[in-house]
């Protein structure tokens, strides 16, 4: 009796993470309008940043345009941009 032939399992190519457990983001997007003194206020203000993270953010958002300022839950990073909102900057959610 010949043993029966097995053929290997091709597993899938899925990302290791599902895409409801990846954290979400909130990111800050560059303006004309808001001084880089009073953005680097807002996120100590509202992160409780150090000022030395607070101005490397600010710079990041000055100079590439964007910066990712804080992750986690979608409700909270949604949280986050009304909050920014509110001091006048333009802030998105997304998932990276």
């Amino acid at each position: 009796m010949a043993a029966p032939q097995t053929t290997p399992v091709q597993v899938p190519d899925v990302e290791t993470v599902p895409a409801t457990d990846r954290p979400w983001i909130t990111i800050v997007h560059d303006d004309p309008v808001n001084l880089m003194t009073y953005v680097t206020w807002v996120f100590q203000k509202q992160f409780g940043y150090s000022h030395d993270k607070a101005q490397s953010l600010m710079l990041d958002v000055h100079n590439k345009g964007r910066a990712a300022v804080s992750s986690g839950a979608r409700e909270r990073m949604e949280y986050d941009a009304s909050c920014l909102h509110g001091y006048g900057l333009w802030a998105t959610v997304e998932q990276p």
